[in-house]
């Protein structure tokens, strides 16, 4: 039955918002989310990444470095409203940290810089975010930079990022002018004092109030253009209201058919409190979004965010910590109390939760329970891992993980002691439990322990947490790229017969198949972008469909190690054309023992193309080093896709193999006296040279 505090719960939901802080490396997302803190009165000294002494960025490699490298969740209150924020990292290393983050999010702040406007990084996120239907709002930083303009940052944020922009303010001031905005919506002026930290409402300056006008009736009529009842009072009117046009801007931010854009300078806590506004304004709370979808064997169900519902939550982030290992949650129905058993579905196994904690970055406040709609991190469960689902025991629920991409670059790495081998395993497994994006292995050649991760930057941060927590003294070795092996031209009717006599029942299995290139049409990840496609053509029943699985099962298993260097294939085709039983030995067994040696000697007999991660390449480097920079580019086997200036810089875009970049950084700051900086962004698996494969790469 449902209980008066349910009802109190749930209609409390309506003051919460789920949000992160995406942008790319340096665009302000940390001192964004610290002036946050500050101005809804959680923190009582602003937090600065220079100095080191931000709330979120606490950890010592994240200080030392001053970038986000591990998402970190805060709670604050504004208006009446409860925010739950997770602060991301902006470098493309940690892009599945901000895939975890935006599985739970109910909306987003994108920040951009005024000066860059949309970069590598940003574009990057954004997508993640539009995989995720998450809803967003954007503010342009750092207006109080030489060479910021809003019109410019717009304007990339219409042509890269394919949305449309709703800027509802207009800067008061130019770079170290900049001193307020224009509310569009109220016609008023929001303008902070030096030395304030809130700002003071007044008229429209009279050297803005027609530009203001026009910037209002231009939102106006593209609100319109995209909203059924704006358009209506529109016609009638010829205007619009405040109250129709602040609606109708919450209905578009929510459907993603736009994104409301903001303003201002966080460093100098200018434009903070109106963007706390708009988070209250447009972006959803948990009520608002569709309830989540999860599975129960073949079932698909769905729970709403109600507090009175069985609960369910997924766990999106694991920490270690010297206290107890804290397992981050979001809940999206139901309610858990402190000393409850939950069920951890994926690992079949009951865990208790001795505390529910509120989280602050580094620092916690227990509180008694946890509702639809809460973001909390929890003491107790010792197994539960990144995309688990914990629910309650009677009510069993798989809710859709978070996706983690494959790692790209690997390090062997061993303890220089050999009494600490075990010692450096049990630090490696624990690493991958809090970073479902880093793999841990033994090569089967050599026995040397291989670390893999997304980037160069990744492992070193990894190797050095080992280092730091753990106190162990370890030995890493040159980076390696994760290769990949693909089809170029297959082959056709290649016949196979699995017979087995040893006594008793025996195995038989007859498959002819045929193997084919087969690439995403539709995608933009390069040769390779599908794994593997397979497919049945027989007829008659000559093969049962149970066998029929077997075959793929068998295929799948003969895709692990390709004919070139090992590597695994992927961009495949397989048709299975024909095959034949026998009435006692087949089994799917012996099927699938059939389908594994087929696919390996069709592989052996096609024409195979060894493949290489590739990346996109944005560096930008001062005029008079441009030459140098492009013949470096040039040697390492990058492709210039475009240059353009910038205010005594050029912005070059390569894309480039992975493997040419290890230690790129240091080379590109010897070649512009270290003015020069990149950034990369994963664009998939491109062919990779004879050379660089040490063969031949098609046969």
């Amino acid at each position: 039955m449902r209980t008066e505090l349910h009802r109190q719960l749930a209609s409390a939901l309506t003051d919460v918002r789920n949000l992160g802080i995406l942008a790319h490396v340096d665009a302000g997302k940390t001192t964004v989310t610290e002036r946050i803190l500050y101005a809804t009165g959680t923190t009582h000294k602003r937090g600065e990444v220079h100095d080191g002494t931000t709330i979120t960025d606490f950890d010592s490699q994240e200080r030392d470095r001053g970038i986000t490298i591990f998402a970190a969740a805060v709670s604050c209150t504004w208006a009446g409203h409860r925010i739950n924020l997770i602060d991301t990292p902006g470098h493309v290393d940690f892009a599945d940290e901000v895939e975890r983050s935006l599985r739970v999010l109910d909306g987003a702040i994108a920040v951009f810089d005024a000066v860059a406007g949309v970069e590598p990084q940003s574009e990057s996120v954004w997508r993640q975010a539009d995989r995720h239907a998450v809803p967003r709002i954007a503010f342009v930083n750092k207006l109080d930079r030489a060479g910021a303009d809003l019109d410019t940052a717009v304007a990339s944020i219409r042509e890269r990022l394919h949305t449309i922009p709703l800027v509802v303010q207009l800067p008061i001031g130019r770079e170290e002018q900049f001193g307020g905005v224009v509310d569009l919506l109220r016609m008023r002026a929001l303008v902070w004092a030096d030395g304030r930290d809130t700002y003071e409402e007044g008229e429209v300056p009279d050297e803005l109030r027609e530009e203001a006008r026009r910037r209002r009736r231009l939102l106006e009529e593209k609100v319109a253009e995209l909203h059924p009842a704006a358009l209506e009072e529109f016609c009638a009117r010829s205007e619009l209201s405040e109250q129709t046009l602040s609606g109708a801007l919450r209905d578009l931010t929510r459907t993603g058919e736009g994104v409301v854009v903001l303003c201002g300078s966080a460093y100098r806590n200018r434009g903070v409190e109106p963007l706390l506004e708009a988070v209250v304004a447009y972006l959803p709370s948990p009520l608002d979004v569709p309830p989540v979808r999860g599975t129960l064997g073949d079932a698909v169900q769905e729970r709403a965010a109600d507090p009175a519902a069985p609960f369910a939550a997924l766990a999106f982030k694991v920490n270690a910590t010297a206290t107890g290992r804290l397992t981050y949650l979001r809940v999206y129905s139901g309610t858990v109390r402190k000393g409850e058993t939950v069920l951890d579905v994926g690992a079949r196994r009951s865990e208790r939760i001795s505390r529910i904690l509120r989280v602050q970055a580094d620092r916690h406040v227990d509180v008694d329970a946890a509702v639809a709609g809460d973001i909390v991190a929890v003491i107790g469960p010792k197994a539960a891992r990144a995309g688990a689902t914990l629910c309650a025991p009677d009510a069993p629920l798989v809710l859709e993980p978070p996706t983690v991409a494959d790692p790209v670059v690997s390090v062997a790495v061993e303890a220089r002691r050999s009494t600490d081998t075990e010692r450096l395993m049990a630090a490696l497994v624990r690493l991958v439990e809090e970073d479902p994006s880093l793999a841990v292995r033994t090569d089967s050649e050599t026995g040397q322990t291989v670390l893999s991760g997304m980037g160069e930057l990744h492992l070193e941060v990894a190797v050095e947490k080992v280092r730091r927590a753990h106190g162990l003294d370890v030995r890493v070795g040159r980076p390696q790229v994760a290769y990949r092996e693909t089809v170029a031209r297959g082959v056709s009717g290649l016949v196979y017969r699995h017979v087995k006599q040893d006594g008793g029942a025996g195995q038989f299995a007859h498959v002819v198949i045929d193997v084919e290139p087969w690439e995403d049409t539709e995608g933009d990840e390069g040769p390779g972008a599908v794994e593997f496609v397979f497919r049945s053509a027989v007829v008659g029943g000559r093969v049962p469909q149970e066998y029929v699985r077997a075959v793929e099962a068998g295929c799948r298993d003969a895709l692990v190690e390709g004919p070139i260097g090992g590597h695994p294939v992927t961009g495949v085709r397989v048709t299975l054309t024909d095959g034949a039983t026998h009435p006692k030995d087949s089994s799917e067994m012996a099927f699938r023992t059939a389908g594994r040696f087929a696919l390996r000697e069709a592989l052996r007999a096609s024409a195979m193309v060894l493949l290489e991660p590739v990346v996109e390449l944005t560096a930008t480097v001062p005029d008079d080093a441009v030459g140098g920079v492009l013949g470096d580019l040039a040697a390492r086997r990058g492709r210039v896709s475009g240059s353009t200036a910038r205010a005594g810089a050029a912005v070059i875009t390569a894309t480039v193999p992975l493997a040419e970049l290890f230690g790129y950084a240091t080379r590109l700051r010897s070649r512009t006296q270290g003015r020069g900086t990149f950034t990369t962004r994963a664009t998939g698996y491109a062919p990779a040279p004879a050379a660089v494969s040490g063969a031949t790469s098609v046969r």
